[in-house]
């Protein structure tokens, strides 16, 4: 089934009892047993709701997996995979990292007995000089977030199966309608679904697909155990806006393409973060496991001060934190996404304090640039 398809198919489910195309709301928070001794599929929502399992069903069959969950936030699908960890694990992550994931595993996990390693993932050996006797998963993020570096998913799936090691991906960044990790061998994927997956800056979701069973079952332990689910009506959101993911990811990203391609020849800009540029220093790596470079771009304007009369001079975009909604937003890393990180931290993960990311959504390309452009103007 080809994938535009494949989204349509895995997010309309038609009700057996009414014929409705859309999901039916099942607002319950229990539900009758048929007897003493029979009890049904469903008993109380955290554990278990139809309009939930039908989300989940559906961001399994996009990721090309067999299980999937839907929690309350990005965070708390990151979090509850990370849970399943015990104490005296440890964990290598990508140094490119979310800034929320970077505070679970600077000032949580710690205290879990849970600890982590940072390491520069484009550098093989860099991850084969990391692992320990006690680590158990490296932690991939690609593209990664603000700084779009990439990983090579299928090298470190060999180096993590040479040492009996789990891989988990967020794929956040592009969705499943552009890249697929399980299919280069990752264990978990990741995403926060209130991103492009809902793709309508309405609710907040994460989701996490894999296909063990063993693996599963700890996943599902957690999910339910701690409790953060996504709500039904959430769910029902997640769905109406995953029915359009094939169409604005195609748009936003070759909006991006257009745009990223303007700013490489800009006399105000620096540097442009875009793996979807030849000049990329991993675009053969990211092409050979993605669609296309995506709808998320970073640059360069030389200071923080240049980023705030950009920022304050643009018509378009919202500036706010967040990404992959209908309409593009700009953001400032230091003090959004990565505000949990000072100076020292921020300079090591290539954000620079004049770092702006894009996130681009479905207005014209060319009115996008037309605003870019008048902003920039300012501070050349």
């Amino acid at each position: 089934m080809r994938e535009l398809t494949n989204i349509i198919n895995a997010s309309t489910m038609n009700d057996p009892l009414s014929g409705a195309i859309n999901t039916p709301i099942q607002l319950s928070s229990t539900f009758n047993q048929k007897s003493f001794d029979d009890f049904g599929q469903y008993d109380y929502a955290r554990s278990g709701n139809p309009t939930r399992e039908a989300g989940e069903n559906a961001i399994a069959q996009l990721e090309h997996g067999k299980y999937g969950y839907l929690f309350s936030t990005g965070m708390a699908a990151i979090s509850s995979i990370l849970f399943t960890l015990s104490a005296g694990d440890h964990i290598i992550v990508s140094k490119h990292v979310y800034g929320g994931t970077f505070r679970v595993l600077e000032d949580i996990l710690p205290h879990w007995g849970i600890t982590h390693d940072f390491v520069d993932f484009s550098d093989l050996d860099a991850i084969e000089t990391a692992i320990k006797p006690e680590t158990k998963v490296l932690y991939i993020e690609t593209p990664s977030n603000p700084v779009l570096n990439i990983t090579d998913i299928r090298a470190v799936v060999k180096i993590a199966k040479k040492h009996q090691l789990l891989t988990i991906a967020d794929n956040t960044f592009l969705s499943p309608f552009l890249q697929n990790p399980l299919d280069l061998g990752v264990d978990i994927v990741v995403h926060s679904a209130t991103k492009f997956l809902a793709g309508h800056s309405d609710i907040l979701a994460g989701a996490v697909v894999v296909n063990d069973k063993k693996l599963a079952d700890k996943i599902y332990f957690i999910q339910n155990a701690v409790g953060a689910t996504l709500s039904v009506f959430d769910t029902w959101l997640l769905l109406r806006g995953i029915k359009t993911l094939g169409v604005r990811m195609t748009q936003s990203s070759s909006s991006a393409q257009k745009i990223a391609e303007h700013l490489s020849n800009h006399a105000a800009v620096s540097n442009v973060l875009y793996p979807g540029l030849k000049r990329h220093q991993r675009y053969e790596t990211h092409m050979a496991q993605a669609k296309n470079g995506g709808a998320v771009l970073s640059f360069d304007v030389g200071s923080q001060e240049n980023a705030r009369i950009v920022v304050e001079a643009l018509k378009i975009p919202a500036f706010s934190v967040s990404l992959g909604a209908v309409e593009t937003i700009i953001s400032y890393p230091p003090k959004m996404s990565h505000a949990e990180l000072n100076a020292e931290e921020l300079v090591a993960c290539g954000i620079t304090p004049g770092l702006l990311r894009l996130s681009v959504g479905l207005e014209d390309a060319d009115d996008l640039i037309a605003d870019l452009d008048a902003a920039l103007a300012l501070i050349q």
